[in-house]
């Protein structure tokens, strides 16, 4: 039997995997993260958070731009990161440029008391997209509010639905610090799953849900939007899972260094270029789509290497 999360030993995660794995990705350089670069799987580094920024607000802007009536595009982005917003409201103001036949997917929000949580909440993903970009875009140039598609209890089939109707060519994300994208986080450890993790058939198989929340997600998201209130931070959230992911053309994860870590950073790098897919380990799953590409804060993996040191046993 694998052994148990020292976080959360009721869950599977990135702490339950084979120590030889963890031990490797500790040990890789920032050349070494580089070099993993394959067909399917691109990784670039930036030397300034301004230039990530931009780039990321630039994957929104050229998917909206490229849509039309016969062809219609769009992007999933998320909330976290969120820095690129603005800047995407201000390159289209500024530039003028028309998005109208753009679409938009926000691929997660949390869920509280049987529904979504309300706009009204400083939490809220959608309040967090309109008051950051959507309503700082001149309505000379922005989409229309049936273009903007948002995950809610009421309509999880037809959000999933809708990515068969509209190509998204790019689906955005962060990675978390337990190496979920979206909301796609690591099961507990109870029923079939109680001593092996999901086999990654069985994950591939999930579309957009309610996801009961890992520790490390609710921890994470009262440090980067909370103030640090953990008790604040809702337990279940809403999502778009592997097959709305693997409906998109491309994926793009955007490091800066302020969700994960430099040790997570490594790791999922290393598993994805090396397809080592392990459902304790959400992000490995990337691992089998066509098109993903790692943007790197180089700061954010530091020089060198890690130190390893075992902590795992």
């Amino acid at each position: 039997m694998r052994r148990l999360s020292k976080i959360s030993p009721e869950w599977w995660d990135y702490i339950t995997l084979d120590e030889e794995i963890l031990e490797d990705a500790g040990r890789l350089s920032e050349k070494d993260i580089l070099e993993p670069s394959r067909p399917g799987l691109k990784v670039k580094f930036y030397e300034s958070l301004e230039t990530l920024y931009a780039a990321e607000a630039m994957e929104y802007i050229k998917c909206w731009k490229d849509s039309t009536l016969d062809n219609p595009t769009g992007t999933c982005g998320p909330i976290g990161p969120t820095e690129q917003l603005p800047i995407v409201a201000r390159m289209i103001n500024d530039l003028e440029i028309d998005i109208r036949g753009g679409y938009y997917w926000g691929m997660d929000e949390w869920f509280v008391e049987g529904k979504e949580i309300s706009d009204k909440n400083p939490l809220s993903f959608k309040k967090a997209f309109l008051e950051l970009c959507f309503n700082k875009i001149d309505k000379r140039f922005r989409m229309p509010d049936e273009n903007i598609f948002l995950i809610r209890a009421d309509n999880i089939s037809k959000f999933s639905d809708s990515f068969d109707h509209v190509k998204c060519l790019i689906m955005l994300g962060g990675q978390g610090d337990v190496k979920h994208w979206a909301f796609n986080d690591p099961f507990k450890r109870r029923g079939r799953y109680k001593d092996e993790p999901p086999t990654r058939e069985d994950y591939m198989k999930l579309g957009s849900r309610l996801v009961e929340l890992h520790h490390m997600t609710i921890i994470q998201n009262a440090r980067t939007s909370g103030g640090g209130a953990a008790y604040k931070v809702p337990t279940e959230a809403l999502t778009a899972g592997p097959v709305e992911t693997f409906k998109s053309g491309k994926v793009t994860i955007w490091h800066a260094g302020n969700h994960d870590n430099q040790f997570g950073i490594r790791l999922t790098s290393m598993m994805i270029s090396k397809k080592i897919v392990d459902t304790s380990v959400p992000m490995s799953l990337l691992a089998e789509h066509p098109d993903v590409e790692f943007n790197i804060y180089r700061p954010a993996v530091k020089a060198g290497r890690l130190r390893c040191i075992r902590l795992y046993l």
